[in-house]
Formats: C-alpha cells, structure tokens, sequence
C-alpha cells in the first residue's frame, strides 16, 4: 500500500488528519514517524502558497504522496487578520490560550454583528518534488466574547458556528468535522484520491 505523509508538527492537526482519513486507501505516517524533524519555512502570503511550499518541500525527503495542511481564521474586523499568521499571532511566546486572549481582547469594543470570521483550509498534495493538486474549505462563523468549550484545538473554542449555537470547542469532533474547514478539505481530497487509485 503507498504511504501518505501528513506534513505538520502540529499534533492538533495531525490528530485530527488522521481521524479524517480514516479507511482511506493509503498508510498514513506522520513526519515523527518517519524520523523527519525539519520545519519548512512558512513564507508564502496566502493558504494555499505555503501549503504548496510544505507539501512540495517535504516531498522531496520522502518516496510518500505527501500531504500538508495551510490553515487558519481570517477576521472582518480585522482586515482578514491573524489569517497566514494565525499560528505565529502575538509571538512565538504564545499557545492557544494566549492567542485567543490576544483575539478576544483586539476584538472588545466590536458589536455581536461585526464579529464575523471565517476559518479557512488549504490542502496540497505533492510527490517527488511536484505540486499534484490542491483541496479548499471554508467555513463561516462569529467571533464568541469569550471561550467556550475544551474540544477541539487552536481557535475552537472562540469560532461560535451559528447552524449548531455553539462554538467549535463545544461541538464534537463528529459535528465539526461534517462541518469544517478541515473536513471540507479532506472530502475533496479523499473523492479525488479514491477516484485515481
């Protein structure tokens, strides 16, 4: 069976891959797995330049199809921010927690009806040194006052998806991933990967 990189340090998003692909054709190995421990530099403007980049990238180590993820939360109120930066927003220093505190506190005198956010996902696909094809998904939302919920990772538990009246981090991980950018990504991928082999 040919093996599928999943590109990404971010246990997080590793986990949550791997659960998506479940009963995909393919043997999922992380880069833990397979003893690859560099990073590859996120220099691109948009989700799609730098999950093309890491996935192309980390390509070139491996004989695997391999599969890297660009995701994050694009804010209105924001200008589109902490958008390409949204694992890198307020510093190095900071985790999720501190990320969410930074977001809330940037978001204060903004009203219920102007905290309109969207989470964004780019998946790319490469082997060997080539780009294959690339997998978008997009969800709405709003940004809550405050964090809700311990499900999920990153912003979860600040993105209130108004379908189910409750934020990412209070969903279950079988709700979200009907319904999220990542699990829209990951659908394209699976049709597309399941009709080539």
């Amino acid at each position: 069976m040919r093996q599928l990189l999943l590109a990404t340090h971010n246990q997080g998003k590793l986990h949550e891959l791997t659960q998506l692909l479940a009963g995909v054709p393919l043997q999922v190995v992380s880069l833990h797995s397979l003893g690859i421990a560099r990073d590859v530099a996120e220099t691109g403007s948009t989700f799609a330049a730098n999950a093309t980049l890491k996935a192309v990238e980390y390509s070139r180590l491996t004989d695997a199809l391999t599969l890297a993820d660009d995701s994050g939360l694009e804010v209105t109120a924001l200008g589109g921010a902490p958008g390409v930066l949204s694992a890198r927003y307020g510093g190095p220093g900071l985790g999720d927690d501190g990320r969410n505190t930074l977001l809330l506190k940037e978001l204060l005198p903004i009203g219920w009806d102007e905290r309109t956010a969207r989470f964004v996902c780019v998946l790319a696909l490469a082997h060997s040194g080539a780009l294959i094809k690339t997998f978008h998904g997009a969800v709405a939302g709003l940004i809550a006052f405050e964090p809700r919920g311990t499900n999920g990772f990153g912003y979860d538990p600040v993105f209130y998806y108004p379908p189910h009246a409750r934020t990412f981090g209070e969903l279950s991980r079988a709700e979200k991933e009907l319904v999220s950018h990542r699990g829209q990504a990951l659908r394209r991928f699976r049709e597309y990967i399941e009709d080539v082999l």
